[in-house]
C-alpha cells in the first residue's frame, strides 16, 4: 500500500499527516503554544497515595499532579506476537513479576490489592518519595497526565527497557523465520547488557552490527539520564522526547514510505540532518515542498480534516456513518442510508456492512478515539455474514498502532472495543463546547423561545405593573414574532393594555432575551 508522510509547519503548529494511497489516515498536531509532555522524563515526588484506588498522585512540575497506577509500577513479559512496536512512550505491557522499584514490605500470599495484585500500592511507594517517571498519557481535559516508572527510550529500531529483562519482536514483522532472527540476534547482545528490548518493523533485515550500534547508543543515553536525575531535585524534567517532526520520522518513515513532504525550510533542514545520521537509506525519499498552493489544500488533508470533526460520514454505496463522542464512551451508529442495493436485503446489508468496517477503523485512527468505542453495525440476521464482518474488522484494527480489544457481537448486535488513549483525541483538540447549547448539540426552536417570551411578557406585566415595556430579543426571534405570531402579539397587547416596543439584536443568543420598564431599568423575572 502506497503511503506518504506530509509535515506542515508555521508560527502555530506543526501538523503531520499519514496518507495511504492517497486517503488521509492519521493527522498528529502538535500546537506551539502548548507544553508537550509525551515522553518526557521526570523526577517527580509523590504527593498523595490512594491505597483503596491501587494509584498514586505524583507532582512533576506540571500545573496538575500526575496519576500512578499500581500497574505503571510493575512489568509484564512481551510477547512478540502482542508487542506493538508504535506505542513506545510508557505504553508497553506490563510485568507483574519483576519490580522496579525497592519494596518497603514484602507483599503477601494474599491479593491484598485485588485485581490480581497481593499488595497495595502503599506498600510499594509512599508520600514524598522521589520517583522517575515517564509520562505515558498527555493531560486530557481536567485529567493530569498518566505516567510510569517502566522507563523506554525508543530508537530506529528497537525500545530499550532499563527496568525490565524481556525481548519482543514487533508483530507487523510477519515472518516468523525473520522474528526468530531478530530475538536471537538481542539475546545474543543482551548477554552482557541490563535491561529488556522491543525489536521494532524498522529493524526487519537489520544487521547484527547495526542493531547493537544502536542499542549501545540507547544504554548510554540511559547513563546520562540516570546521572542527570540524581543531580536534580524534584519536581524537575530529566529528559526531553525528540522535537515532533523527528519523532514522526523516527516512528514513521519506513521503506513503506513513498515519500515524506515538508513545507518547512527549517523543518526539512532539521529533518535531513536527522535522516542523515539515522537512516541515510531514506534520504532520497525527502523533499522540501516548494509549490504555491498549501501542502496540505494540495493533498486534500484540510478538506478531509473538515470532514473529521462532523458526526457524519457518508459511504461511497450511500450509505453513512454516525459518530457520537461523550467523555464515557464512543458510539457509532451505520446505516444503509440511501444505499438499496441490487440483491436481497441481507446481501445489501451486508455489503454496506463491509463498506462501513474500512471507513469506521479510518475514522477512529484519524480522530484519534480511545476508550470505550462501541459500533452498531445494521442488523444482520446470518451468523456467516456477522462472522465476516467481524473478521474484516480485526483485520483492519491490526493496521492501527494504538492497542486494540475487540468483542464479538453481542445479543443486541454491537460490537465493543476498548483503543488505547494516549493523547486528546481531535476533536477534543480542535473543537470546545458550544457556548450557545452549552454541549447538548441542540437549541430551542424560534417558536418555542417566541412562546416562552410572549409568556414572560405577561409575567413582567403581572410582577411590575408597569404597562410600558421594551423587549430585546434575537433578530431571528423578533421577526418570527412580527411575521408568524404578530395576531399573538397583538391579543397580547390589547388584554395587558400595553405600550411593548420589539427591538432585534443578532449578537443576542437565539434563547435569551431581555425586558425593559420602557427606556428604564431591566426586569428581572423570579
Amino acid at each position: 500500500m502506497e503511503k506518504e508522510i506530509l509535515i506542515s509547519d508555521d508560527e502555530y503548529e506543526t501538523r503531520c499527516a499519514v496518507l495511504e494511497e492517497g486517503v488521509l489516515n492519521e493527522i498528529y498536531i502538535e500546537r506551539k503554544a502548548a507544553t508537550q509532555t509525551l515522553g518526557n522524563l521526570y523526577k517527580g515526588r509523590v504527593e498523595n497515595v490512594l491505597p483503596g484506588m491501587q494509584v498514586a498522585f505524583v507532582d512533576i512540575g506540571l500545573d496538575r499532579h500526575a496519576f500512578l497506577h499500581i500497574s505503571d509500577l510493575k512489568y509484564e513479559s512481551a510477547n512478540e506476537d502482542e508487542t506493538e512496536d508504535e506505542n513506545v512512550n510508557g505504553n508497553q505491557k506490563l510485568d507483574k513479576d519483576v519490580d522496579t522499584l525497592d519494596l518497603k514490605a514484602k507483599p503477601t500470599k494474599q491479593s491484598r490489592g485485588g485485581r490480581g495484585f497481593p499488595f497495595l500500592i502503599s506498600d510499594l511507594i509512599s508520600k514524598r518519595q522521589e520517583l522517575l517517571v515517564q509520562v505515558g498519557k498527555e493531560p486530557i481535559g481536567t485529567k493530569g497526565a498518566r505516567v510510569t516508572s517502566n522507563i523506554t527510550l525508543p530508537g530506529r529500531y528497537a525500545v530499550y527497557m532499563p527496568n525490565s529483562s524481556n525481548i519482543g519482536v514487533s508483530r507487523r514483522i510477519e515472518s516468523a523465520t525473520e522474528r526468530d532472527r531478530l530475538r536471537n540476534m538481542a539475546k545474543t547482545i543482551k548477554a552482557d547488557v541490563e535491561g529488556g528490548f522491543i525489536i521494532r518493523t524498522a529493524a526487519e533485515g537489520l544487521s547484527e552490527a547495526e542493531f547493537e550500534t544502536e542499542i549501545r547508543s540507547l544504554i548510554n543515553q540511559w547513563k546520562q539520564v540516570s546521572e542527570r536525575a540524581k543531580r536534580k531535585s524534584a519536581p524537575s524534567l530529566v529528559s526531553k522526547d525528540l522535537s515532533f517532526t523527528n519523532r514522526m520520522v523516527r516512528d514513521m518513515l519506513t521503506k513503506d514510505v513513498k515519500q515524506l513532504l515538508i513545507d518547512s525550510k527549517v523543518g526539512y533542514r532539521e529533518t535531513m540532518d536527522y535522516v542523515s545520521s539515522v537512516m541515510p537509506d531514506l534520504k532520497s525519499r525527502v523533499s522540501l515542498y516548494k509549490d504555491d498552493t498549501t501542502l496540505f489544500d494540495a493533498y486534500g488533508v484540510e478538506r478531509a480534516l473538515k470532514e473529521a470533526l462532523s458526526e457524519k460520514i457518508w459511504l461511497k454505496c450511500g450509505g453513512h456513518i454516525i459518530i457520537q463522542q461523550t467523555e464515557a464512551m464512543v458510539s457509532i451508529d451505520v446505516n444503509t442510508g440511501r444505499f438499496v442495493g441490487k440483491s436481497d436485503p441481507d446481501n445489501t446489508i451486508l455489503s454496506a456492512n463491509l463498506e462501513a468496517v474500512e471507513e469506521v477503523v479510518r475514522q477512529i485512527q484519524l480522530r484519534d478515539l480511545g476508550g470505550i468505542i462501541v459500533v452498531d453495525f445494521i442488523d444482520m440476521e446470518e451468523a456467516s455474514h456477522r462472522k465476516r464482518v467481524f473478521k474484516m474488522l480485526q483485520e483492519a484494527l491490526r493496521k492501527d498502532r494504538a492497542r486494540t480489544n475487540i468483542l464479538h457481537f453481542s445479543d443486541l448486535g454491537l460490537v465493543e472495543m476498548t483503543r488505547q488513549r494516549t493523547r486528546p483525541s481531535l476533536s477534543t483538540l480542535l473543537m470546545e463546547e458550544c457556548p450557545y447549547c452549552d454541549g447538548h448539540g441542540t437549541v430551542l426552536s424560534i417558536e418555542t423561545v417566541v412562546i416562552q417570551l410572549l409568556r414572560a411578557i405577561r409575567m413582567a406585566h403581572n410582577q411590575s405593573g408597569h404597562s410600558e415595556l421594551r423587549v430585546i430579543a434575537n433578530d431571528y426571534v423578533v421577526s418570527h414574532i412580527k411575521s408568524q405570531m404578530a395576531n399573538k402579539l397583538r391579543d397580547l397587547k390589547k388584554s395587558l393594555k400595553l405600550d411593548l416596543t420589539l427591538e432585534a439584536d443578532a449578537d443576542l443568543h437565539l434563547e435569551d432575551y431581555r425586558i425593559f420598564v420602557g427606556r428604564g431599568e431591566e426586569l428581572f423575572l423570579d
